[in-house]
């Protein structure tokens, strides 16, 4: 990892600036859910991990309360992350299938995953505020992330985080303003955005996103890189 991801990775998980987002992390981490009553929670905001050459990055919407809040790493330990990483085993991008804890040896290739907001917020439904909060992040992750081509968004809420954070960057946003939809792609300056539904339990139990539409939009990605 980059000194300058290192450092960026520092500032997140110190990040206080979401009141209501510190409350909410905090208390989870020391009530716990039943099942973890015997672990440590994170209980802090989560900073991406992954690829640093990675030419795709992945942007999810937050941490889940009693996922990454309490493993310490974006989608560890929660339905949707067990969706994403075997997605990316089974697409070449993961080293295994699964994802418990941020020892249990998962290391991706040419990927790198994020999240709009960076703590587990109330009812998984932030603020925009918090979402403007946490942009500055993303921005920073971004100009270290050279490699980056594809902006893989789970979601609605992460697609228009992708759109903020190229207007900040300096980007020109197309017109008419691209709209998410699972499948699409919209080019945003040097980078290819690609709506993915997000592997919530909500879209997987109702079958709205199966295993083989996350594995197709995944090898979409790969095929939408250029090559060195």
């Amino acid at each position: 990892m980059s000194a300058g991801l290192a450092d960026l990775n520092r500032e997140v998980i110190a990040c206080r600036r979401c009141p209501r987002l510190v409350a909410w992390r905090e208390e989870v981490a020391r009530v716990k859910r039943a099942a973890y009553a015997g672990e440590e929670y994170w209980g802090r905001p989560l900073p991406g991990f992954g690829d640093p050459r990675a030419r795709l990055l992945i942007l999810g919407l937050a941490p889940a309360a009693h996922g990454g809040n309490r493993t310490g790493r974006i989608f560890t330990g929660d339905r949707s992350g067990d969706w994403l990483f075997a997605a990316l085993w089974r697409t070449g991008y993961a080293n295994q299938p699964e994802s418990v804890s941020r020892e249990d040896g998962l290391a991706l290739r040419d990927c790198y995953v994020t999240a709009s907001v960076r703590c587990a917020p109330p009812a998984n439904r932030p603020l925009t505020s918090e979402r403007d909060n946490c942009l500055p992040y993303l921005e920073r992750e971004l100009t270290l992330l050279a490699g980056v081509q594809v902006i893989m968004c789970l979601g609605g809420f992460a697609w228009d985080a992708a759109l903020r954070t190229a207007l900040a960057l300096g980007e020109t946003i197309p017109r008419p303003r691209p709209r998410f939809a699972h499948g699409r792609t919209a080019a945003l300056g040097p980078w290819t955005m690609l709506g993915c539904y997000h592997p919530s339990q909500q879209n997987t139990f109702t079958g709205r996103l199966t295993e083989g539409m996350l594995d197709e939009a995944l090898f979409t990605a790969r095929k939408l890189v250029r090559s060195e």
